[in-house]
């Protein structure tokens, strides 16, 4: 999947909310061998579903962009000129129950994190993602959906270098009694634990490379999950009118009310490292460094971002040399790496 040119010395500044990361767009193919290059798909994916919580029918369309537009979310039921929101940090308008994205006019997008985590695990570096509406379609809770459309498309390769960001330093942040850190590390580690009072949850914690294509069969097909008693009251509130048994893993005690229960007996901390995943591809870049995360939720993800590019000096910029390239998350992907899910 992943394709090499020419090794070459320059520097970056940081990026803004305003800025892509345009990472050296038109670099000659005569370059010597060597970096990593930008990749977006070959063409238009669409997924059909219906919005988590409007309940009302969603499309999604993922298509190509050129090098170093990045990720860009797109409104198609918005005036072109506010339609569009990138997939950045600093554009989160943090909600419980979701991430959700707000460009400078106040269009948003809400559940991006499980398309965020298919394309980051995926490999793909560019690409424009065009909604009818407030909501992606929810599919089936997980990203198996996603990954299954962007790897039978399969990806072009552009003639720009990826460049990630390695954390430097540690940074931590807290909320109750839920905390997030990242720490310096050779590649992208994520670990999460979780604690609930359900039988059918109770205590799981994992941790992961996620180099080698691990996102894809180690948690791609990990769905959301929350419990009977979270559904009647976000339905009573007005909220998860799309959610049904079908896409979602419902708990109530010690039963798994979906049908045909469990993916894995620890599906539910594998569906919140799924979420990390996706709320961290909100950097911009790859990130090589060891996310840890304790109770933690789309909120407390983001609010490490904040820290991470507040704090000086903990994070640079390096451009992906075939060495670095092996330890991404999205090297090596291949079809038959999906898991074997209804």
């Amino acid at each position: 999947m992943f394709h090499f040119v020419a090794k070459i010395e320059l520097s970056l500044g940081w990026v803004t909310s305003k800025q892509n990361l345009t990472l050296l767009r038109g670099l000659s193919s005569s370059l010597p061998f060597g970096v990593l290059l930008q990749t977006t798909v070959k063409h238009s994916i669409v997924f059909d579903g219906v919005g988590l919580h409007s309940g009302s029918a969603a499309r999604l369309v993922v298509e190509p962009a050129q090098a170093g537009h990045g990720i860009v979310f797109r409104r198609a039921d918005n005036a072109r000129d506010v339609a569009d929101i990138p997939a950045l940090w600093n554009l989160v308008n943090q909600s419980p129950l979701c991430t959700r994205l707000q460009n400078e006019h106040g269009v948003s997008v809400s559940t991006v994190e499980h398309i965020m985590a298919a394309l980051m695990g995926c490999g793909v570096h560019n690409a424009v993602l065009t909604v009818d509406g407030p909501e992606v379609p929810i599919l089936d809770g997980s990203s198996v959906s996603f990954v299954r459309g962007i790897l039978a498309c399969g990806l072009d390769v552009l003639e720009a270098p990826v460049w990630a960001l390695r954390v430097l330093k540690p940074v931590d942040v807290k909320r109750g009694d839920a905390w997030a850190r990242i720490s310096p590390a050779e590649m992208l580690l994520i670990e999460f634990d979780i604690s609930f009072s359900d039988a059918a949850i109770g205590t799981q914690k994992k941790r992961l490379n996620m180099s080698n294509g691990s996102f894809v069969r180690e948690l791609s097909d990990s769905r959301t999950f929350c419990r009977k008693a979270d559904i009647d009251h976000m339905r009573a509130n007005g909220l998860a009118r799309g959610g049904t048994l079908e896409n979602a893993v419902v708990v109530d005690g010690e039963k798994v009310l979906s049908p045909g229960g469990l993916r894995h007996s620890d599906e539910a901390v594998r569906h919140k490292m799924l979420d990390a995943l996706g709320d961290l591809a909100l950097a911009g870049a790859p990130l090589l460094g060891h996310y840890q995360g304790s109770r933690a939720g789309h909120a407390l993800t983001n609010d490490l971002l904040h820290a991470l590019f507040d704090t000086p000096g903990a994070l640079e910029w390096v451009e992906c040399d075939t060495q670095l390239a092996a330890k991404l998350p999205g090297a090596g992907v291949h079809w038959g790496e999906i898991p074997q899910v209804a």
